[in-house]
C-alpha cells in the first residue's frame, strides 16, 4: 500500500506555489519545516502539562490536592514554574567548563526532540517515512548519554560525575533489550518504516481477527502477537529513560540529585523537560509498535470510509484522537508506577538488564525469526509468546524473597551485652 503525501508536504508545495517559488525543490523541504517548528511548540506544550498530570495523578494516590492555586484546579501552575526558571540567575561554576557545560543540556534536549522527526501520528501527519525510522530512533536516542556526560564532568563535581557513570551505564544496558523488543514486530512487518508497523496491525493481515470479526482490529496489534516483547520494552524503555524504579541516577538521598546538581535556571529545564518528553517518545513508540498506532480497536476500516478516506481532515481527526488517547493513557500509566514502586538497588538493576531482559529479548527476536522465515501463523506464535509470559510470571512469583523474621532476636544470647534481658 502506498503512504499518503504528508500533509505538511502538501501545505509546504502550496505556500511555495503562493509565493512563487519552484514548488519542486522549495515546497518539501518548507513543509517539513513549518512541521518540524509546529512539533517542537507542541512538544513543549504537551511536556509542560504532563508534568502537570504527573503531580495531579500522585496527589490522587496520596490522598492530597496537587497543584490548585495557581489558575483554575493549579491549571497555571506549570507555566508559573517554567517562568520562575526563565527569571533565575545562570549560575556556572567557578571551575567548570563554560562551553561545555552549556552545550550538554541543549544535546540532551535536542536528542529527544530530533526522535519525532521519524514518528507518524496518523497516515497524512509525519514529517518523513524513513524506512529505516527504527534504527534512527535507536541512534538518536543514544545521544542522550553524551549530553549527560558531558555536562556532569563540565562541572567539575565528583558527585554529578559519579551520577554520569551510573547512567551511562544504566542507558548502554538497557538500549540492548529495548532495541531488540522491536525487532520481533519488525519481523512480523518484514520493515523498519513505522508506517509499515502500524500498517502490518491492521485488519488487511487477518491473522487473528478472522475468528472474531468484531475485533479484527485489535486483535492484529502486536500487543497480541507479542506481549512479552511489549513487557520487556516497556521495563527497557522505563530504565533507560532514568524513571521510577530505575531512577538511581537522580537518586538525591545519595547522589545529591545526580548529574545535574550544579545546573540551575533554563539550563536545568531542559535536562528536565527532556526526560519528560522521553517518557512521552516511549508512550507514542509503544502506541505505533505494539498497540495499532492510530487505528480505533474496532471498526476503523469502516469509520475511515464513512468519514470520507484515509486522507479527508475528518478521518485525520478521528485517527489524531485515538493516537492521542493510548498515548494519555500509556503516559498515565508510567506516572503510576513512578508513584507506586520505590527504587531499586544498583545490582538489582545491572541483574535485570544483563541477567533477564537481554536474554529474554534474544530469545524472542530468534523465535519469532524462526516462526517468520517457516511460514508460521501468527495464531501459533502468540500462543508460544502467551505460554512463556506465562511461565515467567509463575517463575517470578515462585521466587524467594529475603525476608526478616522480626520475633527472632537478632543478637544470641552469648552476644547480647550485659544487662540487656
Amino acid at each position: 500500500m502506498q503512504t499518503p503525501p504528508s500533509s505538511w508536504v502538501v501545505l509546504g508545495q502550496w505556500l511555495a506555489g503562493l509565493a512563487g517559488l519552484p514548488v519542486d525543490t522549495v515546497g518539501a523541504p518548507l513543509g517539513i519545516f513549518l512541521g518540524s517548528v509546529v512539533a517542537l511548540l507542541l512538544i513543549m506544550g504537551i511536556v509542560t502539562y504532563m508534568i502537570y498530570w504527573l503531580r495531579k495523578v500522585i496527589a490522587f494516590m496520596q490522598s492530597r490536592l496537587g497543584p490548585m492555586h495557581v489558575g483554575y484546579m493549579g491549571l497555571l501552575q506549570t507555566p508559573a514554574d517554567a517562568l520562575k526558571l526563565l527569571s533565575k540567575e545562570d549560575v556556572v561554576p567557578t571551575l567548570a567548563d563554560r562551553a561545555l557545560f552549556t552545550v550538554a543540556p541543549v544535546i540532551v534536549f535536542i536528542a529527544s526532540y530530533l526522535v519525532y522527526l521519524t514518528l507518524p501520528v496518523t497516515p497524512t501527519l509525519y514529517l518523513a517515512d524513513l524506512n529505516v525510522g527504527v534504527v534512527y530512533v535507536s541512534a538518536i536516542s543514544s545521544i542522550t548519554v553524551i549530553g549527560i556526560v558531558v555536562g556532569a564532568w563540565a562541572s567539575n563535581n565528583k558527585y554529578a560525575l559519579v551520577a554520569a557513570f551510573r547512567s551511562a551505564a544504566q542507558i548502554v544496558s538497557y538500549e540492548v533489550p529495548f532495541a531488540l523488543a522491536i525487532l520481533g514486530p519488525v519481523a512480523l512487518a518484514g520493515s523498519f518504516s513505522f508506517m509499515e508497523l502500524v500498517r502490518s496491525q491492521g485488519p488487511e493481515t487477518q491473522a487473528l481477527g478472522r475468528l472474531f470479526p468484531a475485533w479484527d482490529t485489535a486483535l492484529e496489534w502486536f500487543v497480541f502477537t507479542q506481549p512479552l516483547g511489549l513487557l520487556c520494552f516497556l521495563v527497557a524503555g522505563l530504565a533507560e529513560n532514568n524513571v521510577t524504579p530505575f531512577d538511581i541516577v537522580e537518586a538525591e538521598s545519595e547522589i545529591v540529585a545526580g548529574f545535574h546538581v550544579e545546573y540551575s535556571g533554563m539550563k536545568f529545564a531542559f535536562f528536565f523537560l527532556a526526560e519528560f518528553a522521553n517518557t512521552m517518545t516511549l508512550a507514542v513508540l509503544t502506541t505505533l509498535v505494539f498497540l495499532g498506532g492510530w487505528m480505533a480497536p474496532v471498526g476503523d476500516a469502516g469509520a475511515v470510509a464513512a468519514l470520507g478516506g484515509p486522507t479527508s481532515a475528518l478521518s485525520t481527526a478521528w485517527h489524531l484522537g485515538w493516537f492521542g488517547l493510548k498515548v494519555g493513557l500509556l503516559i498515565t500509566v508510567v506516572f503510576w508506577i513512578r508513584a507506586t514502586l520505590p527504587r531499586v538497588r544498583a545490582d538489582q538493576l545491572m541483574d535485570l538488564g544483563w541477567k533477564l531482559l537481554i536474554p529474554a529479548t534474544l530469545v524472542l527476536m530468534m523465535m519469532t525469526g524462526a516462526w517468520v522465515s517457516m511460514g508460521f501463523s501468527r495464531w501459533s506464535l502468540a500462543a508460544v509468546n502467551w505460554a512463556v509470559l506465562a511461565g515467567l510470571l509463575w517463575l517470578g512469583s515462585r521466587k524467594q524473597i529475603a525476608r526478616v523474621e522480626v520475633d527472632r532476636p537478632v543478637l544470641g544470647p552469648a552476644a547480647r551485652p550485659e544487662g540487656v534481658a
